[in-house]
């Protein structure tokens, strides 16, 4: 099976005091790695909302 193509961003900013320049290559399996990672973020998340309001 051939390896699939990484996908890009980049991102740049310019303001006076500063310039911003990033660029991010991830692979569909690194993907799929950063959804597992917000998922659980996002669970532990509201499992802590739901036991402050108790």
């Amino acid at each position: 099976m051939p390896a699939s193509p990484a996908q890009t961003a980049s991102f740049s900013i310019a303001t006076r005091p500063l310039s911003i320049d990033a660029k991010v290559e991830v692979t569909p399996s690194g993907l799929l790695a950063i959804a597992a990672l917000v998922t659980g973020i996002l669970l532990a998340t509201s499992v802590l909302v739901w036991t402050a309001k108790r």
